[in-house]
């Protein structure tokens, strides 16, 4: 049987069978090869980039030992010679991990979003890494490993600024779900558990491959690679959906989304960025589900919705999320000020996010910070307006007060972290000071640190339409025009009229008199 498999693997039936005795290495049995007298302990990595990586020649050579773990049935393999992968097109540091792993014994592939984004002929930054190892034994492999997450435990393995993230195989695991008098803090050392709704609390229960696979959310997700042949294994027809250029979950869709309720959000950043369709079964439950996002933390929507406004296709994202009605979960109240704002801050929002999606078409870096300050612009007018009519105080007290407001409604929705919430801060109140007044003024903002952002944004409001009184095409001019050019332009300013202040006299001392 065993050289059956074999034969289907290699296409050849040259892979003796294991001995009787034959077992896996015990994982506790691996230890790094000792180091020379003097020298630092280190173990020699293989994951050099090859010079011809892409020989159809080279073969699929999965031991016996890990073709054990797999049934034939139920996997779809694609040899090198039948796919556009290549090691060159990923990180070394990647490889490293995969090869040290199977080194210390360990079966270790490629899998998510790296693996589909090169088949689609991209080029991923983040790389994350499947293993038989359990987080503690992957962790025993890198001194530059940590194993974060209660819930879901994964290891970060860091090589300089780069974080290649490692997960055990998971297996599918039945629990009875959490009463509505226990709490959560009665999980603490479980593995499995999940809440009366269905989302998974703890998912820490280890299994094969081919379980693993069954476990992730959408089939385009759950493609591996690995380097004993350069192959693709395939174990729910994520290829098939690629060609297709289909989302779809793997499972039951409404399990899956009341699993883990992000994968609401998920499921439209995918379809949005790759250009691809939600699958019918995968799309119908959506809406009604929507409200499952009320359960996730502030802090995880923060950090769904930048990589929604970074797939490079802000606008249709935003567009698919006020479709399905998830966007009332993530911004409801600058939906609400939106829809009642003026057309011309509905235009900045679209800018922003056209603007957002050139830069990072150019390799230009971004800060959720201006997205957000646009998106919040018509919540903090709404809150100007409110304020203006009920105190005459100076107009900046007044701005600040009202940034704070808006500022705090969206944190009920998105815990935006307060460096952001402080940029956002300095854009705006910047939008008034741009107004070029006098020399001194000018020489003021153009040293501020977030001078180049906010005017980026004062840009985009002429664009959509704001009147400014053209304070942008000044700008332009002047950041255009060379010292002695500046110089001119200030000079040409003309200062505000204010009231004269009264010079206050000062009192004469009287003099003294004394007795002659």
């Amino acid at each position: 049987m065993l050289k059956r498999i074999a034969k289907l693997f290699l296409g050849k039936s040259t892979v003796s069978a294991p001995a009787k005795n034959a077992e896996k290495p015990a994982e506790t049995d691996y230890t790094p090869r000792p180091a020379k007298q003097g020298q630092r302990q280190q173990r020699k990595s293989t994951a050099k980039k090859p010079q011809d990586g892409n020989s159809p020649a080279d073969g699929f050579t999965l031991s016996p030992q890990d073709l054990a773990s797999i049934t034939p049935a139920d996997v779809s393999i694609v040899k090198r010679d039948a796919h556009n992968i290549s090691r060159r097109d990923i990180s070394p540091a990647a490889l490293k991990v995969l090869y040290r792993l199977g080194d210390a014994g360990y079966q270790a592939f490629l899998v998510g979003g790296g693996v589909r984004d090169l088949l689609l002929g991209g080029h991923p930054k983040d790389f994350d890494i499947s293993t038989d190892a359990t987080p503690e034994q992957v962790k025993s492999v890198f001194r530059n490993a940590r194993i974060i997450g209660r819930r879901f435990k994964i290891v970060h393995v860091r090589f300089g600024r780069e974080i290649i993230e490692v997960t055990t195989f998971r297996a599918h695991h039945d629990t009875e779900p959490l009463t509505e008098d226990q709490d959560r803090k009665s999980i603490k050392h479980l593995d499995s558990a999940h809440a009366a709704s269905g989302m998974i609390l703890r998912d820490n229960v280890y299994g094969k491959i081919d379980e693993d696979a069954i476990r992730r959310d959408f089939s385009v997700n759950a493609i591996y690679y690995t380097t004993k042949g350069f192959a693709l294994l395939d174990f729910v027809d994520g290829l098939a959906d690629i060609e297709a250029r289909q989302i779809r979950m793997i499972g039951d869709p409404a399990v899956r989304y009341r699993e883990d309720p992000v994968r609401l959000l998920r499921a439209v950043r995918l379809a949005s960025k790759l250009g691809f369709e939600i699958e019918s079964a995968t799309k119908a439950p959506i809406k009604e589900l929507a409200p499952l996002l009320a359960s996730i933390s502030s802090a995880r929507l923060f950090d769904e919705t930048v990589k929604l406004f970074t797939t490079g296709k802000a606008q249709q994202t935003f567009s698919m999320l006020r479709e399905y009605d998830l966007a009332d979960y993530l911004f409801k109240p600058a939906l609400e000020a939106l829809d009642q704002a003026k057309p011309v801050h509905a235009r900045l929002l679209e800018k922003a996010m056209s603007n957002t999606d050139l830069r990072l078409s150019q390799g230009k870096s971004i800060t959720p910070a201006f997205m957000y300050a646009a998106l919040l612009w018509p919540a903090l007018h709404q809150q100007l307006a409110q304020l203006h009519n009920n105190s005459g105080r100076p107009p900046m007290p007044i701005l600040q007060q009202a940034a704070s407001q808006a500022i705090v409604e969206q944190l009920k929705f998105t815990a935006t972290p307060k460096r952001l919430t402080a940029m956002m801060r300095e854009i705006w109140e910047l939008q008034w000071r741009l107004a070029p007044r006098s020399a001194k003024q000018v020489e003021s903002v153009y040293s501020h640190p977030k001078f180049r952002a906010a005017y980026d944004f004062l840009v985009l409001r002429e664009e959509a339409g704001e009147d400014t009184a053209q304070a942008g095409q000044w700008w332009t001019a002047f950041q255009a025009c060379d010292n002695a050019g500046q110089r001119a332009m200030m000079e040409q300013l003309v200062p505000p009229a204010g009231k004269k202040k009264n010079k206050r006299r000062r009192r004469k001392k009287p003099q003294e008199t004394g007795k002659a």
